[in-house]
């Protein structure tokens, strides 16, 4: 496995890469900018989202990715570097091989295919690099911009799970997608276009 400063995927749109120390004060911008869409799906994000809160989140970025727990990516362009969003494959299972993909673009952005393009290039990470069988991706069922995001990428829809998810207190039903290798390789994406 590639140490996680060496890391960087990029289909010439969007580029994938480990979160740095220079991204806190970006991150937290934004985050300030999306939290009227990120805080009804996303745990993390409220209201009072403080930059102590994204300083932590940041770097503890690196140690998530040396423990192999998760691989966290900032989504920038790859013209001008903006901080367009974030990108993670989150509880590994190494016994099944199996990993949640998750990803939020920032809300000036979203609709211009950034998050299905991050998104497409993290599973071929996930596929290729940590050589899982599947990739999951839940999404709340009113939360429709992160199906469409899935479905966007050729995740299979496998049904809906009662209770699946708790954001601030609420509990919601949840898509759930998936994605194997062959789907990928169905859509032409290999490991040379990361």
């Amino acid at each position: 496995m590639a140490k996680a400063k060496e890391v960087q995927l990029t289909n010439e749109i969007v580029l994938l890469r480990p979160y740095r120390h220079g991204d806190i004060e970006r991150f937290y911008e934004a985050v300030r900018e999306s939290i009227a869409e990120l805080s009804l799906w996303m745990p993390w994000c409220h209201a009072g989202y403080s930059m102590e809160e994204s300083r932590a989140w940041v770097e503890s970025r690196a140690e998530a990715w040396a423990k192999e727990i998760e691989y966290g990516f900032a989504i920038t362009d790859c013209k001008d570097s903006i901080l367009l969003g974030g990108c993670s494959l989150y509880q590994i299972d190494g016994v099944r091989l199996l990993a949640n993909l998750g990803y939020w673009v920032r809300s000036s952005l979203t609709k211009q295919g950034v998050a299905s393009s991050a998104a497409l290039l993290a599973a071929r990470f996930g596929f290729d690099e940590l050589k899982l069988n599947r990739i999951e991706i839940v999404a709340a069922t009113g939360n429709k911009a992160s199906q469409r995001v899935a479905e966007k990428m050729g995740a299979v829809r496998e049904g809906i799970m009662r209770s699946r998810l708790v954001v601030h207190d609420k509990v919601y039903d949840a898509v759930l997608f998936s994605l194997i290798p062959p789907d990928l390789d169905s859509k032409g994406i290999s490991a040379g276009d990361t």
